[in-house]
């Protein structure tokens, strides 16, 4: 593989007239299990193969990808991006260029405990059907259960015109479990997702009989909750909360394209947005965490990037285009959903970083506001408004965590709401999630409970 991608490469250079190339080619299996009811709706395994070219000519882009890694096919498909690449070149207001990197050769190998492509399609329905059963189980006021199952596995090769050359295991495990319930005309949702670049062992940890009784019981509560009241409070943000908030308002905020783009945060690097017990970081680097990866799709290595500390943004999320546009380092925040695409700048794991605070003393000071455990979802816009839903919600009074409420959700300003950010806890967490920007991209955002002295919730008047 490495003589044919080398060749690919210089190809590139010296018949097309590329000032830099690269390809990246894929073979990664894949399995996916979809439940609904106990009923198996879907079972998939196969085989995905191809390569991604990319090459620059004249300072312009130029992108194919094929199916295959025939050496004919590949040559065709380079000269094809060359051409793509020398037609756009006279369009561009400003030449593309790119920051130098170290040359690297490495090969990543991972060893799981166990290796899910060696585990029998039948042991992971039948882990998809304990889910269910459990869920089903455990109240008889749960009327559906859909479980998602998915596991990722291959290898990544990467070669480009500097010299570097990466080969690369790649292993993604996923579950994803959604259960309603209902009694006297309410109905209720929960979900909950498991993640991680480990191996099938996550599931020793993360049993059925734990994520299914979770679900199950938090779509149970919330059917006696009630609604909160609508206005401004002061809030613990649960880890799971947080790190939404954190990777929607801000995190997107700091993908240096999209702040090129016109981000709020633009004009404010090395400003103070928030107060000065806020420190983020966007962490590529995280054990076993569902965004960790070793090298990025530009071969730049994966990295703990600081984005805030103390207040002040000190950092943004990079690939190598726009480290050069700003004169910085790249970050290894390149990443592509697969072969088909070219690599955009995303997020890895994401989070706040924690403090000293226990959770009990977070709470201490809040004579009436609401804890937010756990997210439903969330979107934010790049002039820093945000919305997020929360599906599981206590009020706080005097101090002590009270009844159950449901249908809460939160919105305001990301800086407005970093500024208000008046204590931190020291439990850290980090839940896995999917994130989308035209492409999907598998991510980690978390951190520890954080308060927050007043944020707008939406509820009854």
């Amino acid at each position: 593989m490495r003589e044919i991608l080398d060749k690919i490469v210089d190809a590139a250079s010296q018949r097309f007239g590329a000032e830099y190339a690269e390809i990246r080619a894929q073979e990664l299996r894949r399995t996916s299990v979809t439940l609904k009811e106990g009923r198996v709706e879907a079972a998939k395994q196969g085989i995905e193969k191809g390569a991604a070219l990319r090459v620059l000519v004249k300072g312009a882009w130029g992108f194919a990808s094929v199916g295959s890694f025939d050496a004919e096919v590949l040559t065709e498909a380079v000269s094809d991006a060359c051409k793509m690449a020398s037609v756009t070149a006279p369009k561009l207001k400003k030449r593309i260029k790119l920051t130098r990197t170290k040359v690297i050769e490495d090969a990543v190998i991972l060893k799981p405990k166990k290796d899910p492509s060696e585990i029998a399609v039948e042991e992971k329905i039948s882990l998809a059907l304990n889910v269910n059963d459990v869920a089903f189980a455990s109240d008889r006021r749960v009327k559906s259960c859909t479980v998602n199952y998915l596991d990722l596995t291959g290898k990544t090769h990467f070669v480009n015109s500097d010299g570097t050359s990466i080969t690369q295991d790649e292993l993604y495990m996923w579950l994803g479990v959604g259960v309603t319930a209902k009694e006297k005309g309410v109905f209720t949702h929960s979900r909950e997702a498991v993640g991680s670049t480990l191996g099938y062992e996550v599931f020793d940890v993360e049993t059925p009989q734990k994520v299914g009784e979770m679900v199950a019981k938090r779509a149970v509560g919330q059917l006696e909750a009630k609604p909160p009241k609508g206005g401004t409070f002061p809030v613990i943000l649960g880890p799971n909360v947080i790190g939404t908030l954190v990777h929607e308002a801000f995190g997107h905020l700091a993908e240096a394209d999209l702040t090129l783009s016109g981000s709020i945060i633009s004009d404010k690097l090395r400003k103070k947005v928030a107060s000065s017990v806020v420190t983020l970081y966007d962490d590529g680097t995280v054990n076993g965490a569902f965004g960790s990866f070793r090298y990025d799709d530009e071969g730049v290595p994966a990295q703990k990037t600081l984005l805030v500390k103390d207040g002040v943004i000190v950092g943004l999320m990079h690939n190598r285009e726009t480290a050069h546009q700003f004169d910085a380092e790249p970050t290894g925040n390149a990443r592509a959903e697969d072969f088909r695409v070219e690599p955009i700048i995303r997020m890895r794991n994401t989070y706040i970083q924690p403090r000293d605070y226990s959770f009990d003393e977070l709470a201490e000071d809040v004579k009436f506001g609401y804890y937010l455990k756990s997210f439903r979802g969330g979107q934010a816009n790049l002039d820093g408004t945000f919305q997020v839903g929360i599906q599981e919600a206590c009020e706080i009074v005097d101090g002590e965590v009270g009844e159950t409420m449901r249908d809460v959700s939160i919105s305001g300003n990301t800086l407005e709401t970093l500024l208000k950010v008046d204590a931190v806890g020291k439990e850290f967490e980090l839940w896995p999630g999917v994130c989308g920007k035209g492409q999907s991209a598998f991510v980690s955002s978390g951190g520890a409970h954080t308060r927050v002295k007043e944020v707008l919730v939406g509820g009854s008047a």
